[in-house]
């Protein structure tokens, strides 16, 4: 087989939600920080081209590079490449990753519950594995502080009029809207439809609300829309579905970790969740993570929540990407019947 790069790569699922991790063939991007690599990859942009268009990949998919970490107390540094965005976090994505870790032997099991610290661009995350026959059967992130940026503002949407949001960041920045007061349900064959709507809702709070992290100034928008479902109360917890549009245009399969994160930041502001509280967050497959509250803490005009997620993931399969030097697509394709070209 004639090739002119192999990608190495384990394929791996969060609750639903794909998060293969590049294991060898890809060198650590050029960088000081991780935040440095994880923007040369954004504006670069060959390689998430390369393993996330056709006929390699598909908009379904997200991809982790693997880069030694930068910050001394971490084990693994990891760049996240989405469809159409290069996120700070990602829940998903950091189960994945740590169970790729655990499970292939990169990272030792040191035992039944093993902590793993990875290195995000948007700073430290601890995975806390709950291990059993070399399985990582469950993991629990302890996320980056997340908080409320703005609560119940009026939003214009055409089409939909005016709905009432909050703007939250759980390790990206969300605008969460009641999915009843939008008019649609949580439900797989609404999918389409929540996609779609969901990306005009976020470029419509991008122009009309706005967002800047008060750490990070470069991080200065909303990425994804949240539609959240009605909560219920029972045995304790909180629970609930939610659907995350992503741009170009599909909803998370998982219950979305740093979605999770933001709402709970926002029950917390509405005097709705507590330090110690339980909320089971449900996905448009029925998938659970179930989150919480660890603690509270503060950044630069802002109280924030450290909050954690649990879910669990599963590999998939093992593969190796090859690009033959004749192959006339050789970052791929994008069509508009498997890839959404909505731009809000």
């Amino acid at each position: 087989m004639r090739t002119s790069r192999v990608i190495h790569i384990v394929s791996c699922h969060a609750e639903g939600e794909v998060g293969d991790v590049i294991v060898g063939g890809v060198e650590p991007p050029p960088g000081e920080t991780i935040w440095e690599q994880r923007c040369f990859i954004e504006k670069d942009d060959s390689l998430r081209r390369l393993v996330l268009n056709e006929p390699r990949g598909g908009v379904f998919r997200h991809v982790n590079l693997l880069v030694p970490p930068k910050d001394p107390r971490a084990q693994m540094g990891m760049i996240i490449m989405e469809p159409a965005d290069t996120p700070p976090m990602s829940g998903s994505n950091s189960i994945c990753v740590a169970t790729v870790l655990l499970e292939t032997g990169i990272l030792p099991i040191t035992g039944a519950e093993t902590e793993v610290v990875l290195e995000a661009p948007g700073g430290l995350v601890t995975a806390r594995a709950l291990c059993r026959d070399g399985k990582a059967e469950r993991i629990t992130i302890t996320n980056v502080p997340s908080f409320v940026d703005r609560l119940a503002v009026p939003l214009e949407v055409a089409g939909l009029g005016t709905l009432t949001v909050d703007t939250a960041y759980g390790g990206d920045s969300f605008v969460i809207v009641d999915a009843e007061a939008a008019g649609i349900e949580i439900l797989p064959a609404n999918a389409r439809e929540l996609a779609e709507t969901g990306v005009r809702i976020t470029a419509a709070a991008n122009e009309q609300l706005g967002f800047r992290h008060p750490l990070n100034a470069h991080w200065n928008h909303i990425s994804f829309c949240q539609f959240a479902g009605p909560l219920i109360k029972a045995n304790g917890e909180l629970t609930g579905a939610n659907a995350v549009a992503i741009r170009p245009g599909k909803i998370d399969r998982s219950p979305t970790g740093t979605g999770c994160s933001a709402r709970m930041a926002v029950l917390h502001a509405q005097g709705r969740m507590a330090v110690g509280d339980v909320y089971r967050a449900r996905s448009i497959i029925g998938s659970e993570f179930v989150c919480g509250i660890k603690s509270t803490t503060s950044l630069p005009g802002r109280a924030a929540i450290v909050p954690t997620v649990s879910g669990r993931a599963w590999i998939t399969g093992t593969h190796q990407l090859m690009l033959d030097p004749q192959d006339p697509w050789p970052e791929g394709y994008r069509v508009a019947d498997t890839w959404p070209m909505a731009t809000g």
